[in-house]
């Protein structure tokens, strides 16, 4: 792990262990949950097929790939069951979970102060920070430092993290919000506006899979975000189950090894 990386994970666990720290564990008498898992067989895993690399439906195969449709199978294996994916999204993530429409949400959630309260969280298995898509061809964004310039627009997605961030951030470009789906993109790839900012996974998904986009990273991380496997609450047993796993699959290689597969080492949260 680079310097770089090894000083974004230690304030990204900082963050991580005030936020879940704050949320408080509520432990029932009787929590049973991987008892129940056994007895049935079936490990019941959320997650939302349109996340490239993590939990990623492809279209031309129709199968489920990505880094935590991995490690969903590793997981049910462990517990000597199969597994069940449960489509979901984050929207839903908190009323699936508090319904027992699944057991585990498995799909990059990011650690929010405000999902904390609804939901418990793993140990962090991947930290993103903000990133930037341009076109191949811009005549002069070729890099992070060309973006803060008068005469750039940049757009985000309305209610994204990465709205309050841009509009701390940016000092000399315009900032554009939107809100339909894949507007960002029509507009950077008309010419409307000059950039967008997402995160590494989506970034990736559009430098891999369309012939105009161009992912821009950071010198430093921004605003960096530690994603992990959301639970339901107040199941400290099932809670310390999962964090056992993930501590074995970073001690083994298995998410290092599932994270190369899915181009996704530059945020893997070692």
């Amino acid at each position: 792990m680079s310097v770089c990386c090894r000083w974004w994970a230690a304030m990204i666990a900082v963050t991580f262990t005030q936020i879940v720290g704050a949320a408080g564990t509520s432990a029932l008498a009787a929590d049973n949950r991987e008892a129940t898992i056994r007895q049935h067989g079936v490990l019941r895993v959320c997650i939302w097929p349109d996340y490239y690399s993590i939990t990623y439906r492809n279209p031309r195969t129709g199968t489920l790939e990505g880094i935590d449709i991995d490690m969903a199978r590793a997981l049910a294996a462990d517990l000597g069951v199969t597994v069940a994916f449960i489509e979901s999204s984050f929207a839903r993530l908190i009323e699936n979970l508090s319904d027992d429409a699944c057991d585990i949400a498995m799909h990059a959630v990011g650690v929010r102060p405000d999902r904390a309260t609804h939901v418990a969280f793993s140990q962090p298995t991947l930290i993103s920070g903000i990133y930037a898509v341009t076109t191949r061809d811009h005549p002069t964004i070729h890099s992070w430092a060309d973006i803060d310039h008068p005469g750039t627009v940049v757009v985000v997605q309305k209610g994204t993290y990465m709205e309050p961030e841009m509009r701390r951030r940016l000092v000399n470009a315009e900032l554009r919000v939107v809100n339909a789906i894949l507007e960002r993109e029509r507009e950077v790839q008309s010419g409307r506006a000059d950039v967008f900012m997402t995160d590494y996974p989506y970034g990736r998904r559009m430098a891999d899979l369309t012939d105009w986009a161009l992912l821009l990273e950071p010198p430093v991380p921004v605003a960096p975000t530690a994603y992990a496997y959301a639970l339901p609450k107040g199941e400290p047993e099932w809670l310390e189950r999962v964090n056992r796993f993930v501590a074995t699959v970073k001690t083994d290689g298995r998410l290092r090894a599932a994270a190369q597969r899915h181009h996704l080492l530059p945020i893997l949260a070692e």
